[in-house]
């Protein structure tokens, strides 16, 4: 009985399939996500760094080894609001001691990346390298069509002999050896001792999959790709990280409404949040590694402190963090000159029950501020029992992609879009200003902290004898993120404009210095006052702490 040769198995090492036997089913391509970047070969390899460029000297390179979720489409710049946390590995790492390069490529499998893309960086490893492999989630569908990616499933040393067709151009037609995943695994790691370099297997990035029995739990890999590649590090004496476990925990203390923004389009693709969570999760699996062979590779590690606002902690008190810009923090140190009202905060707090941390900065907006860096501080800083004020809008209004590039689409809506930015050429995902301000209440939220928004202070405009009100806009996104989130609210923009009402244009403007907007030492202390009305009116938590 004759057989194609895309379904004989035939004897290529010492594990042989006989005619009867069956040739193993490859496993289904459960993510259902399409990359075709595979397909375009030529313009791949002219959009990752030449293997090896990176080297300075005789310092070692860091080569990482992965698919999309290392290094997200051809260029792996964002431009679909999807990135890969192997862009931002470099953050954590001496490039005194060690360059990274990401040579990773969106839609490769064990088996693709090692036929096609492995090569070339095999030739550049040099003694002294390191490469990471994070490789499994496009081992699956069909053996010999399609994308012809699937690897065997498991670590045996079975294999098959398979014609391609229904595939690229450059493959149809041509006979390929497809070995186990756990075989692939393998060559790499002996291709890698043979060069004097140093292998490090990685299990895969989570996917945003929950269990059914458990929906507080993230779906692990721990029975199949993480298993395997963990396998296979102990039998040839290498590293292994869990990296699907530590982010995967990370993910479940979130919980599922703040995860679902961790990825971006689909269910296995990271957004920025979601690769820069990622890459430091690896950074922290190597940190935390007891295995000796990675001694070296952990002294090149940047300390992994995270970034926290510096703020001296009383037993007993808690911290009331004020987030905003410069209606919140300006100069705040000439008479007369302009003055936040954060900094008039020790004139309605009771200093001796609470700790003040005044946290805005001119200039920013909801976006900005995140972008920044300086929530993420803030966010780290927030123990159960503290307090944070949300104060922005000024500056959220004007250009998302050209000029100061702070702006934020319109609205509450849950939506978002990506930008090319005019001063740097970068993409970002930009979303509403009430996705900011909810992302913000969450954060708060999950740490155990009590979230209260605080609407915009009022500017010094003036129509029909009335000062400006912005309640159909600024005012109507803060109340409907209280409507779908349940924060508390100090409405300071009409409380403190019914007292500038009162006093008459004439006499507000003392209340105003340099512009319309940012105010005097007077003005501060103002709205100061207006925060601590409101705060009493509503009856939050935080009024037992007021003077």
């Amino acid at each position: 009985m004759k057989k194609t040769l895309t379904t004989i198995a035939i004897c290529i090492s010492s594990f042989t399939l006989t005619m009867a036997q069956v040739t193993p089913k490859p496993m289904e391509d459960v993510n259902h996500v399409t990359d075709l970047t595979l397909d375009s070969l030529n313009k791949a390899q002219s959009a990752r760094p030449v293997p090896g460029s990176s080297r300075m000297g005789s310092n070692p390179v860091l080569f990482l080894v992965g698919n999309s979720t290392m290094r997200t489409g051809t260029m792996g710049n964002g431009n679909n609001g999807q990135w890969g946390w192997g862009v931002f590995e470099y953050e954590f790492f001496d490039s005194k001691k060690i360059t990274l390069e990401n040579q990773a490529l969106g839609g490769t499998s064990s088996r693709t990346f090692y036929n096609f893309l492995w090569p070339d960086i095999r030739n550049a490893l040099k003694p002294g390298d390191w490469v990471i492999i994070e490789l499994g989630h496009n081992d699956n569908g069909p053996y010999d069509s399609g994308r012809a990616r699937s690897s065997i499933m498991g670590i045996g040393k079975d294999s098959l002999i398979v014609t391609i067709h229904d595939a690229t151009p450059d493959r149809n037609g041509k006979k390929e050896i497809v070995y186990s995943y756990g075989e692939y695994m393998r060559r790499f790691i002996n291709d890698i001792k043979a060069a004097g370099a140093h292998p490090i297997l990685f299990s895969l990035t989570p996917r945003n999959a929950w269990e059914k029995d458990d929906t507080t739990k993230i779906v692990r890999v721990n029975t199949n790709f993480g298993l395997w590649a963990k396998q296979v590090a102990e039998e040839q004496h290498v590293p292994f990280v869990d990296f699907n476990d530590i982010s995967a925990r990370k993910f479940e203390k979130y919980g599922h409404h703040k995860v679902n923004y961790y990825f971006y389009l689909d269910h296995i693709h990271s957004s920025a949040f979601g690769a820069k969570m990622n890459a430091r999760s690896a950074a922290e699996g190597l940190a935390n590694s007891k295995d000796p062979q990675l001694a070296f590779l952990q002294s090149c590690l940047k300390p992994l402190t995270l970034p926290a606002v510096s703020v001296r902690r009383e037993k007993g008190k808690p911290v009331v963090f004020i987030t905003g810009d410069s209606t919140v923090k300006n100069e705040d140190n000439d008479v007369n000159g302009m003055w936040g009202w954060g900094s008039q905060a020790p004139t309605i707090f009771d200093e001796d029950k609470i700790t003040i941390a005044n946290c805005a900065k001119a200039g920013r907006s909801c976006r900005t501020y995140l972008n920044e860096n300086r929530w993420e501080e803030v966010y780290n800083s927030i123990q159960p029992g503290d307090f944070v004020l949300i104060q922005f809008g000024h500056n959220d209004v004007g250009d998302i992609d050209k000029n100061k590039e702070r702006g934020e689409i319109v609205g509450t809506a849950d939506s978002s879009h990506v930008y090319k930015l005019a001063s740097n050429g970068n993409y970002e995902v930009v979303y509403t200003f009430g996705w900011y301000l909810r992302k913000y209440i969450e954060d708060v939220r999950e740490k155990g902290g009590t979230p209260i928004l605080l609407s915009l202070t009022p500017r010094n405009e003036w129509k029909n004898g009335k000062i400006e009100r912005r309640n159909d806009t600024y005012g109507k996104w803060y109340r409907e993120v209280v409507r779908q989130t349940g924060c508390e609210f100090v409405d300071v923009h009409n409380i403190s404009a019914d007292f500038l009402d009162k006093k008459g244009q004439k006499e507000a403007t003392s209340y105003y210095n340099h512009d319309h907007t940012h105010t005097s030492l007077l003005g501060a202390q103002n709205n100061a006052k207006s925060v601590a009305k409101g705060l009493k009116k509503i009856k939050s938590p935080l009024d037992k702490f007021l003077k």
